[in-house]
């Protein structure tokens, strides 16, 4: 038999569930495209101006590295926020957790150089 405990996770989930069907089901229901099933309605729009050429154009390769790169050095900076948080706690008890840190930006340091190094950053090429 499931705990009392793990109560609040299942209507949560079914909530999240539902609102999610709900949303997709009423967009598609009173959405623009369910009306009206035409050329017009089905191309993209931009500004009022006529669109000409292919709908989804590539994009260079650099966009998605760029985009790749700062996800990386963001998420790895999302990583220092609990340590700025908790390095008082740890000085109070005598733990030292400064030189694991220092060798955490020093791996990110040395990523950064070996990116620029490589022309990763560089637009023009």
């Amino acid at each position: 038999m499931m705990s009392v405990a793990y109560l609040p996770v299942l209507v949560q989930l079914i909530l999240a569930a539902g609102l999610a069907a709900f949303i997709v089901g009423f967009s598609h229901l009173m959405g623009e495209r369910s009306k009206k099933n035409t050329a017009i309605t089905d191309s993209a729009y931009e500004c009022g101006v006529k669109t000409e050429g292919p709908f989804h154009t590539r994009f260079a390769v650099k966009f998605y590295v760029t985009v790749m790169l700062f996800i990386l050095f963001d998420i790895e900076v999302v990583f220092l926020i609990p340590w700025v948080f908790i390095y008082r706690d740890f000085l109070a008890n005598h733990i030292t957790i400064l030189t694991p840190i220092l060798f955490f930006l020093g791996v990110l340091v040395l990523g950064l150089v070996y990116e620029v190094k490589k022309g990763a950053l560089v637009w023009e090429k």
